[in-house]
Parts: structure tokens; C-alpha cells; sequence
């Protein structure tokens, strides 16, 4: 009976998912009328599911080839895997064999679900037969860190000043409500996520919408956090809609439309002044993605480092390995007033809670990113106690 249930379950959760999926692909309605020009657009969304895992739609949005009008077509890949580069080219690929016939994508996309997933650093080489061009050998690579692989900050930067993006983050941190509007659904998705990835190691485990399809425009005027995109053509229907305490970001003009007015003093003013002396050095002699991406995560995370680094040596464990996280203690440990200040109500979001509740539960600190950037902060802090005495 259990598992008739389970199987159920998951079956009324996959129609939920299909009857969902059109209307992310459209974001925009379905009144259509027929094109004959329309430039082809690549963005995502994320559904949630019941139990709060989330699975991510990627889509390559373009005009079919052909004569006279038609309407547009949507290419989408579900995943539960964050990897926007690898899907994009995945898109790419389709895109191209779309071009010939719908009958020389099946086998590409069969070859695709046969073949295994690269795990993070490695690649997978696909075989494809393309008519007149011969067989073509596909590689796909993960990139090695998964904080940044579904990431491209570059959207973010081109629209938005430092300054501006650390105020987006000083919203996000204190888990407020932030509207994202911009004409292009690429724009949109593209700054979504980056502005989501610059919480890491924390996860925005709110409402989280990158585009926002007409029909669910009503999320605007929730009163729990929410982080979501509109597009440009909703924008006075966002407007005229009940809102409090919400920062509304205009990303064609690069503007601030709404705001709760402290975005400024949430975070401590130095820690403030050293991300953006960091995210000003060499941005201009970066070249790639990758570059780009490094860049201006790494003041975020070190933020995080500074403010509650410290957090592993405040969970007490027990003799069967449960972890019990001592705030107070925690709190007090961290010796500037201003930074002590934001820790206390930083301690208080769900976005620590989660963090917080899953190193209870591990008995090592993840050996990942964070871990790695907090050895190498108390590594640095050892080296200047010495220094600093002989100074003396």
C-alpha cells in the first residue's frame, strides 16, 4: 500500500510539472500572434517541487525556419543539476540540427540520455551523425566548481553599478523581497540566478521565480520573502499592486524603483568598503566567463568568511555525533561591534538556519569552497599575530 502511494504521489507531481512547464516556456502568455523576425532568446526557470527540491528548465526560445509568418517554438531541458553552461551548449546543438529537421534531433537527444552525466571537472564526448556534414564528435564539459556553474555574472554587471548589486545582496541576506524587471527573458534569468549565487554558501530557499509567467503575477504582492523576475510589459501591473518593504530593480536603466531606503547600513561599512575595493581592482583585464564569475564572487564568499567563518568550533557535539549549534557563544565571538551587529540578525534567516541545521547534522565541515576560503582566512590571521608582535 506504501509503495502505491509513493508511486502516486510521484506521478501526480510529474503531471503537476508538465501542466507547469508551458507556462514558464511562455512566460509572456499564449496570445501569440504569428512572426516573421524574432531573435532567439536562451533563459531558464525552476519549479519546485512538494518536498522543496527544486528542478531547473532551461530553454532556447526561436523562430522555426520557414516562409511567411509562423510562431515561435521552445526547446526545453529539465534537470535537477545547476550547469547552465553545459546546458546551453546541449541547446546550441539542437538549435543547429533543428535547422536541418526535427528527425535529426531524436537521435542526438538519444544519445545524450544514454550517455552518463559528467561529474564536476570531467567531460563526456558524444558521437552525432549530421546529413552532409558527416559524424561530429560533441564534448561537454563540468566545470570543476559547482557554486559558479550555473552562473554568468556578466548580465548583472553590465546592468547594475557595485554598489547597487551590493545593496541587491544586502536585501537578499536579510531574506526581503526583490523584483527584478527587464525586457528580455535571458536578462532576467541570467541576473536572477547571479544575484541568488552571490548567497553561497547560503540558499535562497524562499519563492524564487525567474521569470514570472502572467498568470502568477499575484506573487508580488506575497508577504513572505520572494526573489522573482518580470518582464518590462508587466511593469505597471507590479506597480499598481499592493507591495511593502520591496526593492524593485529596473535592469534596463539600471535603477532602483522601489526600495525600503536602509539598503545602505545593512551590512557593516567597512566589510562594505572591502568588497567594493575588491570587485573594483582588474575587472577590466578579465577576459573570460570563468575570470568574470571568480571575481566577483570571491568578496561575497570572503564577507561570509569574516562575519561567520568561525561558525564550525560553535557546534557541540554529542557522544553519537549530533551537533548543537551554540548561537549566543557564536555571537559574542565575533569581536567588532558592527560586524556583531549584523551577525545577530543574520543568525536569525532561514538562510542560516539551513546552513546551520546541516552542519549539525555532518560531523566534519563540507570540504568545499567555503571550507577551503575559511582555512586559508585563519592561515592569514596566524601569519599576522607573529608579525604584529614583532612589530611592537
Amino acid at each position: 500500500m506504501g509503495r502505491e502511494n509513493l508511486l502516486r504521489g510521484q506521478q501526480e507531481e510529474e503531471e503537476r510539472l508538465l501542466k507547469a512547464i508551458p507556462l514558464f516556456c511562455f512566460p509572456d502568455g499564449n496570445e501569440w500572434a504569428s512572426l516573421t523576425e524574432y531573435p532567439r532568446e536562451t533563459f531558464s526557470f525552476v519549479l519546485t517541487n512538494v518536498d522543496g527540491s527544486r528542478k531547473i528548465g532551461y530553454c532556447r526560445r526561436l523562430l522555426p525556419a520557414g516562409p511567411g509568418p509562423r510562431l515561435p517554438k521552445v526547446y526545453c531541458i529539465i534537470s535537477c543539476i545547476g550547469c547552465f553552461g553545459l546546458f546551453s551548449k546541449i541547446l546550441d546543438e539542437v538549435e543547429k540540427r533543428h535547422q536541418i529537421s526535427m528527425a535529426v534531433i531524436y537521435p542526438f537527444m538519444q544519445g545524450l540520455r544514454e550517455a552518463a552525466f559528467p561529474a564536476p571537472g570531467k567531460t563526456v564526448t558524444l558521437k552525432s551523425f549530421i546529413p552532409d556534414s558527416g559524424t561530429e564528435f560533441i564534448s561537454l564539459t563540468r566545470p570543476l566548481d559547482s557554486h559558479l556553474e550555473h552562473v554568468d555574472f556578466s548580465s548583472l554587471l553590465h546592468c547594475l553599478s557595485f554598489e547597487q548589486i551590493l545593496q541587491i545582496f544586502a536585501s537578499a541576506v536579510l531574506e526581503r523581497k526583490i523584483i527584478f524587471l527587464a525586457e528580455g527573458l535571458s536578462t532576467l534569468s541570467q541576473c536572477i540566478h547571479a544575484a541568488a549565487a552571490l548567497l553561497y554558501p547560503f540558499s535562497w530557499a524562499h519563492t524564487y521565480i525567474p521569470v514570472v509567467p502572467e498568470s502568477l503575477l499575484a506573487t508580488v504582492c506575497c508577504p513572505t520573502p520572494f526573489m522573482v523576475g518580470v518582464q518590462m510589459r508587466f511593469q505597471q501591473e507590479v506597480m499598481d499592486s499592493p507591495m511593502e518593504e520591496v526593492l524593485l530593480v529596473n535592469l534596463c536603466e539600471g535603477t532602483f524603483l522601489m526600495s525600503v531606503g536602509d539598503e545602505k547600513d545593512i551590512l557593516p561599512p567597512k566589510l562594505q568598503d572591502g568588497i567594493l575595493d575588491s570587485l573594483g581592482q582588474g575587472i577590466n583585464e578579465l577576459k573570460t566567463a570563468e575570470q568574470i564569475n571568480e571575481h566577483v564572487s570571491g568578496p561575497f564568499v570572503q564577507f561570509f568568511v569574516k562575519t561567520v567563518g568561525h561558525y564550525a568550533s560553535y557546534i557541540k557535539r554529542e557522544a553519537n555525533g549530533q551537533g548543537h549549534f551554540q548561537e549566543r557563544s557564536f555571537c559574542k565571538a565575533v569581536t567588532s561591534k558592527t560586524n556583531r551587529r549584523f551577525v545577530k540578525k543574520f543568525v536569525k534567516t532561514q538562510l542560516f538556519s539551513l546552513f546551520i541545521q546541516e552542519a549539525e547534522k555532518s560531523k566534519n565541515p563540507p570540504a568545499g569552497y567555503f571550507q577551503q576560503k575559511i582555512l586559508e582566512y585563519e592561515e592569514q590571521k596566524k601569519q599576522k599575530k607573529p608579525r604584529e608582535k614583532t612589530v611592537k
